[in-house]
C-alpha cells in the first residue's frame, strides 16, 4: 500500500483539469493576445478562470492577477506595493513564521532601505491583532501575515488584524499569504478586509507553475515584470493559458465541494493525531488547519523516520518543502519554542481530499512497527 501525506508540498492534479489542459495545448493553443478566433478562445479561457477564482473568494474577476505561483504572488504583493508606496513610508510589518517567499522579498527590501518589523508568535503560532496594531506607525505602508502556517497549521486572525491595522492607519495595506488556506478554509476577501491575497495552484489540485494574486481595486502596485503589457500591464508575458484554465477548473470544483473536503480532511487529521499520540513520547504540535498534522517522535531524527516511512510507501515531509536547503532548521518550530530535540524529530503529515481512512490507519500501523525499532537503534 502507498500513502501520500505531503499534500502541503504539492497535490495530485485534478484529472479533469489535466484533460482540459491537454485539450488547450493540442487544440485551442492560440495566444490570448492574438486577434483571430484562436486568440479569442484563449482569452475566453482566461476570463472564465478569473471568474471562477473570483467567485471562490468573493472578489471581482478584474481583481485577479495570474502569476507563476505562490512565490511570484507574494513577491509581487510585497515588492510591488513597497515600491509603489515608498514615498509615503518605508516601514513593513510581518511575523517570524512566514514562508521564505515572504521572508526573502522582505530581506531584499531591507537592502533597499525599508525597515521590517518581525513580530514574534506565541507557542501556538499566533500573533494577535493587538500586537500588530501596536507596531503600526504613521510610516507603515504594508502588513503581511500568513493565513495558515505551512508547518504547524496555525490559523491566524487575518480579519481582526486587518481591521485593527486599518483603524490605526487606514493607508496601510494588508496582504495575506493564503496559499495553505485556499481550498481548505472559506475565504471572503470582503470579510477579511485585506488588500492583497496570494494563492498557489498546485496546493489545491491545479498544476504547478500557476497561481494568482487578488489585488483589491484601487490598490497601488508597481509591476515587477515588464514587457508586452499583458494583464493590463501588471504582469507582462504571454499568459500560461492551459495552466490558468486548469487552475480555474480546480477552483470551481474546490469551491463547490469545500465543506465536504474540509470535513473529510478534519476527520482524517483527528484520526491520525489520535492514533499517533497513543504511542509513547509522540507529541502533536498541530494548531488547527484541517490538512496539517505536525508530530514529533522523541528519540528518532525526522530524516530517519521520513526515510523509514518512505521504504514502507508512506510519503511525508520534514517541514516545508519549499527550500533548497533541506538541512536548515525550521524557524517555525523554533518560533513556537519547541526544544531542540523536538525540532529534530518533527514530521509534517499533510492531507488532501484524496486521502482515505485506510491510508491513515496504514500510517499508524507502520509507525507502531517502526518506532520501537528506530528508537532501539538510535539509543542503542
Amino acid at each position: 500500500m502507498k500513502a501520500y501525506f505531503d499534500n502541503s508540498a504539492t497535490t495530485r492534479v485534478l484529472p479533469e483539469a489535466a484533460e482540459l489542459m491537454t485539450k488547450i495545448m493540442t487544440e485551442d493553443y492560440g495566444n490570448p493576445s492574438s486577434m483571430h478566433a484562436y486568440g479569442l478562445k484563449a482569452e475566453h479561457y482566461i476570463k472564465d478562470a478569473a471568474a471562477s477564482i473570483a467567485r471562490s473568494i468573493h472578489a471581482l474577476p478584474e481583481e485577479i492577477l495570474f502569476t507563476s505561483g505562490g512565490t511570484e504572488s507574494n513577491n509581487t504583493a510585497l515588492v510591488g506595493s513597497a515600491l509603489a508606496k515608498r514615498r509615503k513610508g518605508m516601514h513593513i510589518i510581518t511575523t517570524n513564521i512566514e514562508h521564505p517567499s515572504i521572508g526573502e522579498p522582505l530581506a531584499f527590501l531591507e537592502k533597499e532601505g525599508f525597515e521590517v518589523t518581525r513580530l514574534p508568535v506565541d507557542h501556538k503560532g499566533i500573533v494577535t491583532a493587538e500586537q500588530v496594531a501596536e507596531a503600526v506607525r504613521e510610516d507603515t505602508i504594508l502588513v503581511t501575515v500568513m493565513m495558515v502556517n505551512n508547518e504547524i497549521g496555525s490559523i491566524l486572525p487575518i480579519a481582526e488584524i486587518a481591521k485593527a491595522v486599518k483603524a490605526k492607519n487606514k493607508d496601510t495595506y494588508v496582504h495575506t499569504d493564503a496559499i495553505q488556506a485556499y481550498g481548505k478554509l472559506p475565504i471572503s476577501v470582503k470579510e477579511l478586509g485585506v488588500d492583497m491575497l496570494s494563492v498557489s495552484g498546485h496546493k489545491f489540485h491545479a498544476p504547478k507553475g500557476i497561481g494568482c494574486l487578488y489585488i483589491r481595486k484601487g490598490t497601488l502596485l508597481r509591476p515587477v515584470i515588464y514587457g508586452g503589457g499583458q494583464q493590463k500591464g501588471m504582469r507582462s508575458g504571454t499568459e500560461n493559458v492551459p495552466a490558468i484554465a486548469g487552475m480555474g477548473l480546480a477552483a470551481e470544483r474546490m469551491n463547490s465541494e469545500l465543506g465536504e473536503r474540509t470535513a473529510h480532511m478534519t476527520a482524517l487529521r483527528d484520526r491520525l493525531i489520535g492514533g499517533m499520540t497513543s504511542f509513547p513520547e509522540v507529541t502533536d504540535h498541530s494548531m488547527g488547519a484541517p490538512q496539517i498534522v505536525s508530530l514529533s517522535f522523541k528519540g528518532v531524527r525526522a530524516e530517519v523516520m521520513l526515510h523509514a516511512l518512505e521504504a514502507e510507501g508512506i510519503y511525508v515531509s520534514a517541514g516545508s518543502a519549499c527550500s533548497t536547503n533541506k538541512k536548515k532548521e525550521s524557524s517555525v518550530l523554533a518560533a513556537i519554542e519547541l526544544s531542540p530535540e523536538e525540532r529534530e524529530s518533527t514530521l509534517r503529515f499533510s492531507l488532501s481530499k484524496d486521502n482515505t481512512k485506510e491510508e491513515v490507519d496504514y500510517a499508524i500501523e507502520t509507525v507502531a512497527k517502526l518506532l520501537p525499532m528506530l528508537r532501539h537503534y538510535t539509543r542503542g
